[in-house]
């Protein structure tokens, strides 16, 4: 049997990898760049430091956007876009982590297709090639810099929906764990385990094959080893450039094989109630993963081996060692409940709803998801 694996980006990784961005923009011949990225970003003296490789280039006019708001909208990336087209932008450079980035990749297919942005929602809708966009993350975990996905808000209709095609995914991608040093520790623990539920749903997803599996099983590895470490100590710099390294890793895998039901429900915290991306993922992971494990014991027994969790011999008990796991993980890196989030037991019926609507839940292992069943885990998580 033949498999498809995605590969695009030209990825410079490394300490004072920073230095590489004059050169890629002299070798794309850019002459009017629009650089992306949030006030955290800006307050963390990292925009600078970027700004400062940029101008060392002559002759070079740099755009600079630097409201990015969580889980990005469509009215964001439409306001961002009409800067850059009236500035006649040639390329970007993306800053922060998957909200800045991923705010960068939905510009940039307006600038060579015809809006609005909401019509390429789905998997391979974008026509046209886009401009060249150099993504420098400053988190560990949402692998935007490395993949084909764009994830939007679009406020009218309540829901977050993926750009998926391989021409949005970034050209270039300078990767320097340093940047990851200010992140405070809820930060550096929610997008770890926003990598981690890719690792997981990725290799269980009904899209994987060998290729994809290889990568989210060394990402879910270098995760489950490193996490703990860098949010206890965030000066800790081998875990830091073990994550980021790992984050990469795990965005070649997910990429190309999906994601699942977890997604399904983040998507639709975040849509409505604005919930941080990783926090949503991580809150309900434990539970989904108990919940498609009937479905997948042996990639379930699999996971669980490669981080080192003893087994008992008993396969109704060991494919649920895995979501015990990474239960246990959640409570010891503070992830918080649906309730502590702000979320009410009154809420559960709306979400349910819209949940049933997400496209990713074609990708999860178990199929046949009812109401009733998204209620249950919302439950769980609550």
């Amino acid at each position: 049997m033949a498999y498809s694996f995605f590969v695009h980006t030209d990825l410079t990784f490394g300490k004072d990898a920073v230095q590489a961005l004059p050169k890629i923009v002299e070798r794309e011949g850019l002459k009017r760049v629009m650089v992306i990225y949030d006030a955290g970003v800006k307050a963390a003296g990292i925009a600078k430091k970027v700004l400062q490789e940029l101008n060392k280039l002559s002759g070079l006019t740099v755009t600079v956007f630097d409201g990015v708001e969580p889980n990005p909208s469509n009215e964001l990336a439409e306001k961002i876009y009409g800067i850059a087209k009236a500035e006649e932008v040639q390329g970007f450079v993306a800053i922060g982590g998957g909200s800045s980035i991923d705010s960068a990749k939905a510009v940039n297919v307006l600038m060579t297709n015809e809006g609005p942005i909401g019509q390429y929602g789905g998997i391979g809708m974008v026509n046209n090639t886009v401009l060249p966009l150099i993504a420098i993350p400053t988190t560990a975990g949402t692998s935007s810099e490395i993949t084909n996905v764009t994830a939007l808000t679009d406020t009218k209709a309540v829901c977050k929906y993926v750009v998926i095609d391989n021409k949005i995914t970034p050209k270039y991608v300078i990767a320097d764990p340093e940047f990851t040093r200010t992140m405070p520790k809820s930060v550096t623990a929610a997008t770890g385990m926003d990598a981690i539920t890719h690792a997981v749903e990725s290799y269980i997803s009904n899209m994987s094959n060998p290729l994809t599996k290889y990568n989210s099983l060394q990402g879910l590895k270098i995760f489950h080893r490193n996490l703990k470490k860098a949010v206890e100590n965030g000066d800790d710099m081998e875990a830091r450039e073990q994550m980021m390294l790992g984050c990469i890793i795990t965005g070649f895998g997910f990429s190309n094989a999906n994601l699942g039901f977890v997604h399904g429900i983040a998507h639709t915290l975040s849509a409505h109630f604005g919930l941080p991306h990783g926090m949503a993922n991580a809150c309900v992971l434990p539970y989904v993963m108990a919940y498609n494990a009937p479905c997948c014991k042996a990639e379930m027994i699999e996971l669980a081996k490669a981080i080192d969790i003893p087994m008992t011999g008993n396969e109704d008990e060991d494919i649920l060692a895995l979501s015990k796991e990474l239960l246990n993980m959640t409570k010891a890196l503070g992830i918080k409940t649906l309730s502590e989030q702000g979320i009410k037991e009154s809420d559960f019926d709306m979400l349910a709803e819209d949940v049933l609507k997400e496209p990713v839940l074609n990708f999860n292992p178990r199929q046949g998801i009812t109401k009733d069943d998204i209620i249950s885990i919302l439950k769980q998580a609550y």
